[in-house]
């Protein structure tokens, strides 16, 4: 165990943050959520995905003038509480380490429901323990290591996604054997593009900021990363390029093969519904591990994501001290056991709510994504005005752009409030409450 004093090393590189933002936000989210986005907007869930981009791209681009700007900033805290003060800081920080722990409590469950498609005798705790471990190890080992498998967990799923969308492609508009080339009719042949009206487009961004969450992840990288005014401005534009397209392509094919209506019929994932269509032997096989691996590495991002928090929490003696202790490898070896820990709550939750676990955390889930990105917008907004001189990166068009991800922001919210299980609402304000309680009691005299 190293002493107090060793602090984190900056050995990522842009490949390693662009890929670990890739592998935070195409998990779960897009391989198991796109049924239900579908289901409920049909579709029009492509003008949701298409502005969840756009929304996303304005949030990140205020995201990366503010570290550009900031070069010694370590997480959000670090970059939020100079201009929002030392609440909106406090609450940032612990909604998103929330919403990782719980995002990786869900995952574990999910990835053991995948595996035990090959394992159906094998319990569900079993599995997910089994995953548990994997990842803690790899967290455990040095920032380098991890950086390293994530790269390459992210860059198996893209490489799928990419035959995805050329197969969905040449099945659309090449006709061969017994398959006729479908072209565009399923996008309103029943029941319209929008089958549900305005409604279900909405009801559908909840799953979509989902799903995009976790690319802010890079805002906890700050750290870690060689020289992060170069580095993070450039993985903000390729990794949103490259999320926009591997949302858009995917759900656009999906919609444009399938009869919107009959995607959430089957168990299977849309993704293996259209290898099947090309007739590749074992294709379900293929895309469970390929899920599989999605899911791992999302998990891996969470438990970094979260472990980071806790750390530089303890290093400001917000909390106590040994969780600020580095490893002989220089990761925080105790805030990753103690992020661990939600994993094996999540398995004790899926004993009482079974399958339905993924869905009531995914949407609490999505309100704490809503809120990470308000609070990161009107940062920015107001970050421009302590503003001495012109930073190497800047937003061109501000304030325009990131006026309208906050005014679209709220709107979404007011919309998914309306629109959302009570259930989900009322258990997500009751923890905004016991945060903001939490810095009421004590939370201050820690500033």
């Amino acid at each position: 165990m190293k002493n107090d004093n060793q602090t984190l090393k900056r050995t990522m590189t842009s490949r390693h943050i662009m890929m670990m933002a890739l592998g935070g936000a195409i998990g779960a989210g897009l391989f198991k959520g796109s049924s239900s986005a579908i289901d409920v907007a049909g579709p029009s869930v492509i003008l949701a995905y298409l502005l969840g981009g756009i929304i996303l791209l304005f949030i990140m681009q205020g995201l990366a003038e503010m570290a550009v700007r900031n070069r010694n900033a370590r997480t959000f805290r670090d970059l939020v509480q100079q201009v929002l003060g030392n609440y909106a800081a406090y609450f940032l920080d612990w909604i998103y380490w929330k919403m990782w722990v719980l995002n990786i409590a869900a995952e574990a469950v999910v990835a053991a429901i995948f595996i035990q498609y090959w394992l159906p005798g094998c319990p569900i705790w079993v599995l997910a323990l089994g995953i548990s471990l994997i990842v803690t190890i790899v967290n455990l080992l040095s920032v380098k290591i991890f950086a390293e498998t994530e790269y390459w967990l992210a860059m198996i799923k893209i490489t799928v996604i990419i035959i995805f969308i050329i197969l969905g492609l040449l099945l659309l508009f090449v006709s061969f054997g017994d398959h006729t080339a479908s072209g565009f009719s399923n996008l309103t042949d029943h029941g319209g593009f929008f089958p549900h009206g305005g409604t279900g487009l909405i009801t559908a961004m909840l799953v979509v900021i989902y799903s995009y969450g976790g690319t802010e992840i890079i805002g906890v990288t700050l750290a870690e990363t060689k020289n992060p005014e170069k580095v993070v401005p450039k993985a903000v534009r390729s990794t949103l390029t490259r999320i926009v397209a591997f949302y858009l392509l995917p759900f656009f094919i999906i919609v444009s093969l399938i009869p919107w209506n009959q995607v959430n019929s089957v168990p299977e994932s849309p993704f293996v519904m259209v290898f099947k269509m090309v007739g590749i032997p074992g294709a379900d096989h293929i895309m469970n591990a390929v899920i599989l691996l999605a899911i791992i590495s999302s998990m891996n991002s969470g438990l970094y994501g979260s472990s980071r928090i806790l750390y530089t929490q303890a290093s400001d003696g917000r909390l106590p001290k040994v969780f600020s202790k580095l490893s002989s490898k220089n990761v925080p070896m105790f805030a990753i056991l103690m992020c661990t820990s939600s994993l094996y709550i999540g398995v004790l939750i899926s004993l009482f709510a079974g399958s339905q676990t993924f869905n009531y955390l995914m949407g609490s889930l999505g309100y704490t994504v809503l809120f990470i990105w308000l609070i990161i917008g009107f940062a920015h907004l107001k970050s421009r005005k302590q503003q001495t001189e012109t930073p190497a990166y800047y937003v061109k068009w501000f304030p325009y752009t990131t006026w309208f991800a906050i005014v679209a922001l709220l709107a979404i919210l007011i919309g998914v409030i309306m629109t959302t299980s009570i259930v989900i609402t009322g258990i997500t304000a009751a923890i905004y409450l016991l945060i903001t309680v939490a810095y009421l009691v004590k939370g201050r005299k820690h500033q």
